[in-house]
């Protein structure tokens, strides 16, 4: 049984120009242990679907059509207001991608700690000052955070960039997660500073034996801290393999695509080519395949079906009628 299941979920938003189905039908397993990276475009319902495990969209607009998501084997979508508060302080720990948004700026860090650790047990309410101080201390340093102890008297503003993201990982771990829901944390960062973050993230996979699924529009993000990508277009998944297959051997033209825009630092005369077009209007989306209209292989069988998510090798899935035909 796999930590995390996604079976034919399929997840819309109401608003007043009509319903706009953002999620269609995702299928996706995460096993144990494993390094999963999710990339697209913008608008591509990545960070719906990593707030989708822990129930975190809005209701309403958002609206549940069909399919499941479970959590070592249990029904996130049935679950109770109290199972649900227990899976987002012990089972599922979330890294969101804007620390200045998650951070509240009238409350020093310290404070902000003490209050993720009294949610994430009760029993720290019990636990002297000196103790909730420590334990503050232990997490920060725990993220790699320079004089960890001297910090939590600051406030937000008075932290880099880098450093807040440091602390906003160290509330995602304070609750001892299994896994650990990266939503692009490293927007914002200078290269440097990214690769602190990457580095310290896969530090803390490795360390703590999480399963990690990193949320990233940055193929050069995924390929450095996953071993398993799953490519999303408009609410789709539309291919999913091991890191190394996905980056050698792309199958799907919208992932081809996407590497194609990448620059190549080792060819100077390589010019990077962009993908026609942008991300369909989801309230209207195309039929059949959704980004046929954007694909230079489209057949007439893509405008009128869609085509199914299927294997093509031992850890390899794409969703495309010119790789199965």
């Amino acid at each position: 049984m796999s930590l995390l299941e996604i079976s034919d979920y399929r997840l819309a938003f109401d608003g007043f120009e009509g319903t706009a189905v953002v999620l269609d039908g995702i299928d996706l397993a995460v096993e144990a242990g494993e390094s999963v990276g999710i990339v697209g475009e913008t608008g591509c319902g990545k960070s719906v679907l990593a707030r989708s495990i822990l129930r975190l969209n809005p209701v309403p607009p958002a609206r549940v059509l069909s399919g499941t998501i479970r959590f070592d084997g249990h029904d996130v979508l049935a679950m109770t207001p109290g199972a649900l508060d227990t899976l987002r302080r012990q089972g599922v720990g979330m890294v969101f991608q804007d620390p200045v948004t998650y951070l509240n700026p009238v409350f020093t860090i310290g404070q902000q700690l003490a209050d993720v650790l009294h949610a994430h047990d009760r029993r720290m309410a019990r636990r002297s000052r000196a103790q909730l101080h420590a334990r503050s201390v232990e997490l920060l340093e725990q993220v790699r955070l320079p004089e960890a102890e001297r910090h939590l008297a600051d406030y937000p503003h008075a932290l880099s960039g880098g450093m807040r993201q440091r602390v906003l990982i160290a509330m995602a771990l304070a609750g001892e997660p299994r896994l650990l829901v990266a939503d692009e944390p490293t927007t914002a960062l200078d290269v440097t500073v990214q690769s602190q973050v990457l580095t310290l993230i896969a530090e803390l996979v490795a360390r703590m034996g999480l399963t990690l699924l990193l949320i990233s529009h940055d193929l050069g993000v995924i390929g450095a801290a996953c071993r398993r990508v799953v490519v999303m277009y408009a609410g789709c998944i539309v291919e999913d393999a091991a890191a190394e297959e996905l980056f050698g051997a792309p199958l799907h033209p919208y992932t081809q695509g996407l590497l194609a825009s990448v620059p190549d630092l080792e060819r100077p005369t390589h010019h990077p080519a962009g993908i026609p077009g942008g991300i369909p209007n989801l309230r209207t989306p195309p039929t059949g395949c959704r980004f046929h209209p954007r694909c230079a292989l489209a057949m007439p069988v893509c405008s009128d079906v869609r085509p199914a998510l299927i294997a093509v090798g031992e850890r390899h899935r794409v969703a495309c009628h010119a790789v199965t035909a």
